[in-house]
């Protein structure tokens, strides 16, 4: 029962809306009507027929509505009419989109302007406001942050000490008291110790007694080793 109630509600609030929506227009306007002294298609022209108008015709007694095709309105027949009206005061509700044709049936009256064509257009839906168009989040850069340069400079490096060779004091010939020229050194280089004067190496100086008691010393020792090995092993 509460869904009927709620379906009938919906279909009278529908039909209210319709309504309040729709328009009516008396032809001819204000200042004119459905007669031969209106120029009846100079007031249609005017006029923005959409569907859910209606057309309101009042008119004398002498004269009717009929609604006829495109051909017998071109040329003012009334003998195959589509709908007639009479008496007075009709409403026609437009109710498709397209083109409709009205004349009077009365003889003559068509050929001297009462007639008039109607074009209804579909009606438009209701425009709902579309959303803002969100714009894209604009893209953030981020800039590396230079890292703080150090207040305390690096030291420098500390050069490293100069080789010290030792210098030959070589005498000036006035220092020597021979005269003779600086041919020895004071300090002998070991370089010069080592090689000889046409470049050739110099043999190394022979080992000493010392040097050969030890040597003989060992020997000795080793052989008494070896043979009391060899008579234990017997």
């Amino acid at each position: 029962m509460a869904m009927l109630r709620t379906l009938m509600s919906l279909a009278i609030s529908g039909m209210l809306i319709k309504l309040a929506m729709a328009a009516s227009y008396t032809v001819g306007g204000l200042n004119g009507g459905w007669d031969t002294t209106t120029n009846l298609q100079t007031w249609a022209s005017s006029q923005s027929f959409v569907v859910g108008d209606n057309l309101i015709f009042q008119y004398a007694p002498n004269h009717d509505v009929v609604e006829v095709s495109k051909a017998d309105y071109d040329s003012c027949q009334a003998n195959n009419p589509i709908q007639s009206y009479n008496g007075g005061t009709t409403t026609i509700p437009l109710s498709s989109p397209g083109s409709r044709y009205f004349v009077c049936g009365t003889l003559g009256h068509c050929s001297q302007g009462m007639k008039v064509e109607i074009d209804t257009l579909a009606a438009s839906a209701p425009t709902t406001a579309s959303p803002p168009a969100i714009p894209p989040a604009s893209s953030v850069t981020l800039v590396p942050t230079p890292a703080p340069e150090s207040s305390t400079s690096s030291p420098a490096p500390v050069p490293a000490p100069e080789s010290t060779s030792p210098q030959l004091l070589t005498p000036s010939p006035s220092d020597s008291p021979l005269g003779s020229p600086a041919s020895s050194s004071i300090i002998p280089s070991t370089e010069s110790t080592r090689t000889s004067s046409s470049g050739s190496s110099t043999e190394p100086p022979p080992p000493s007694a010392a040097h050969k008691d030890s040597f003989l010393v060992i020997m000795t020792m080793g052989l008494s080793l070896f043979v009391m090995m060899m008579l234990q092993a017997y």
